[in-house]
């Protein structure tokens, strides 16, 4: 095309031919959109209350209800039920706080978030992250809230001190996270609420109850025995335990944070080809 003449205009570019920007930087991106996500919780009475009730039903069912059994014969010395079980309450309740993230991908989705994101230059990844965030947020204030009353309601007293209990409550928000990367994968993939949630409760509940959350490993059916002697949840609660309550078993938290590690990578992986895949 030559170039034009002395005065004149320069020629309009098509659209299509124009540079596009490159936007902001995806720290940006990531902060933004977490947010936005964080404001639309707060702002929703129903997702603070909600989110609040679950983690104290599951603290004071768990605690008032197995705390009236016998205690089975391999049961740590000098250590109540509410202290043992403490630890297997904040896991649980990271898993099912990790599974929301999944189903604020799927409800993004849904009411066409993700449609105008794509449409702007924005990293596909920006999103996926910001939800791991959020969960991540979700579950260190349920954390924080079950730990609060645990003291002040059932007189929860960590023998390992409180250095050790903020330690283990690292760890549980570790575990919360690099879950939350394994639902968003699924919702991901899934793209529905109703799947995600069943999935969830037919991975979750068994593997809660076929570990050492309640009772020692030791006292369970042979057969349950070898179920939990591979679960990845048994390692992750008892180095929770063994910070909290100062107690054997700290040699499991390489294990547990390397499987975290290998469930973060994996659940970032199949998120992105999961998430890039045309709605």
């Amino acid at each position: 095309m030559s170039a034009p003449g002395p005065g004149l205009p320069a020629p309009r570019v098509a659209a299509a031919d124009r540079p596009v920007s490159g936007g902001s930087s995806l720290f940006a991106q990531i902060r933004v959109l977490t947010g936005r996500s964080l404001r639309a919780m707060v702002t929703d009475p129903g997702i603070v209350l909600f989110g609040l009730i679950q983690p104290i039903v599951i603290l004071f069912v768990l605690t008032q209800v197995f705390s009236k059994m016998g205690m089975p014969p391999h049961f740590p010395e000098g250590v109540s039920y509410l202290d043992y079980v403490l630890p297997a309450v904040l896991v649980d309740n990271a898993a099912q706080s990790a599974m929301q993230s999944g189903v604020g991908l799927v409800e993004d989705q849904k009411n066409g978030m993700v449609a105008r994101l794509r449409s702007l230059p924005v990293h596909p990844g920006a999103l996926l992250a910001a939800r791991s965030l959020v969960g991540l947020v979700r579950s260190a204030v349920q954390v924080l809230v079950i730990m609060v009353l645990a003291m002040t309601v059932l007189g929860y007293s960590p023998h390992g001190g409180m250095a050790e209990l903020a330690l283990s409550a690292g760890l549980t928000l570790f575990i919360s996270f690099s879950l939350s990367w394994a639902f968003i994968a699924a919702g991901a993939w899934l793209r529905r609420a109703e799947p995600l949630q069943n999935l969830a409760l037919i991975v979750i509940f068994p593997l809660m109850f076929a570990s050492s959350a309640y009772v020692p490993v030791e006292d369970l059916p042979s057969w349950l025995q070898v179920v939990a002697n591979v679960n990845p949840l048994t390692y992750a609660i008892d180095a929770t335990r063994a910070l909290a309550l100062d107690m054997p078993g700290l040699d499991h938290a390489f294990p547990a944070v390397a499987i975290c590690v290998v469930i973060t990578v994996v659940g970032v992986v199949a998120a992105l080809r999961g998430f890039r895949r045309p709605l």
